[in-house]
């Protein structure tokens, strides 16, 4: 197990100074290699590195969480996907846009929530449900949003009267015994994200303004985790660890394929899509605002985990995101080469 090309891409974005350090994680079959390179932060002064610390997962959460108990909550017939999201939320103005609209990001939700992060929960939730639909991208665009997994928590809190966080923890990070991921980190634990010297260090707190808000309501992010959590959960995925009552193997074979409304926009169900050929199953991942990446490679067997901040010391770091499709791009051809072998 080599894959030379994804370590090198990991080792060129620390070089360049994108990234203070990183934690990763590389599978093929039985076979794991994890590693960790950089450090934790580095201002206000710099702090090591540690194996098993706790990253902010931003986005990721979402197929972690969200995804994952909207899956289950499918196949056992508990949720209803082809049905209006307004079925189960009815303060949910439009009566078009369906759950599964939402998970594919094809809703053609649209604008813009004034003084959105300073909102109370209550106001922000209901200034969510009270948002436009473009009419013209429902079912036909693919238009990534927060809104779409957030609005998908509050159907899962209706359907088992509980905060979607809580039914996350209960439904998947419990059962599927990863030791440290969590909602409700430790900070001492979590590697920090921004730092101002107004605010200094924000650590153990999650960095998404919004999930800040909602707390345990907030199924788009929210959930802190380190490599090893993500590794026992890709091989969950992988179907090396199966658990069915997390997720059974057929559910989860079907995620590799496009579930968008014209199957035609290269989406699954709450994951994304990469194509490597036409005659190949597509690899499905996540990436998280803060720096975090997961693919997965059913076909070869084969994951990536990525746990960085490119959010250290500061937000504004665009030259991460190229960096990261290279990144993907790397673990892509490292893989080809096991169907070559």
């Amino acid at each position: 197990m080599a894959f030379t090309q994804t370590k090198q891409q990991i080792q060129h974005m620390l070089d360049q100074a994108l990234i203070p350090g990183a934690s990763y994680a590389l599978i093929h079959g039985s076979q794991v290699e994890t590693g960790q390179v950089g450090v934790a932060q580095t201002q206000p002064e710099t702090q090591p590195i540690w194996p098993n610390a706790l990253y902010d997962l931003a986005s990721v959460t979402k197929v972690i969480g969200t995804t994952t108990v909207a899956a289950r909550l499918m196949a056992s017939g508990d949720l209803d996907i082809h049905r209006p999201v307004h079925d189960y939320l009815p303060t949910f103005q439009d009566r078009q846009v369906t759950v599964l609209n939402l998970m594919t990001h094809t809703s053609g939700l649209s604008g813009y929530i004034p003084n959105r992060n300073a909102l109370p929960a209550a106001e922000l939730l209901a200034a969510i449900q009270k948002l436009p639909v473009s009419q013209i991208n429902r079912n036909h665009r693919v238009v990534y949003t927060d809104l779409g997994l957030i609005l998908v928590g509050l159907v899962i809190e209706k359907i088992l009267g509980m905060p979607i966080q809580t039914a996350v923890t209960e439904r998947v990070l419990v059962p599927l015994n990863l030791p440290s991921a969590t909602f409700q980190p430790d900070p001492a634990q979590c590697i920090p994200t921004t730092y101002s010297r107004q605010r200094g260090l924000l650590q153990g707190v999650v960095h998404d303004p919004k999930a800040q808000v909602l707390g345990a309501q907030c199924g788009s992010a929210g959930m802190f985790a380190s490599v090893t959590d993500l590794v026992q959960f890709a091989q969950f995925m992988l179907g090396q660890r199966p658990h069915d009552d997390v997720l059974d193997q057929v559910t989860i074979q079907s995620l590799y394929q496009d579930w968008t409304p014209n199957h035609q926009l290269r989406r699954s169900f709450g994951w994304n899509l990469w194509h490597l050929t036409a005659d190949l199953p597509p690899v499905i991942f996540h990436t998280g605002y803060t720096g975090t990446l997961l693919m997965l490679d059913r076909t070869t067997q084969s994951a990536l985990v990525f746990l960085s901040n490119r959010v250290h010391p500061i937000a504004n770091n665009a030259a991460f995101l190229p960096a990261r499709r290279r990144l993907i791009a790397a673990w892509l051809a490292d893989t080809v080469t096991f169907l070559l072998d």
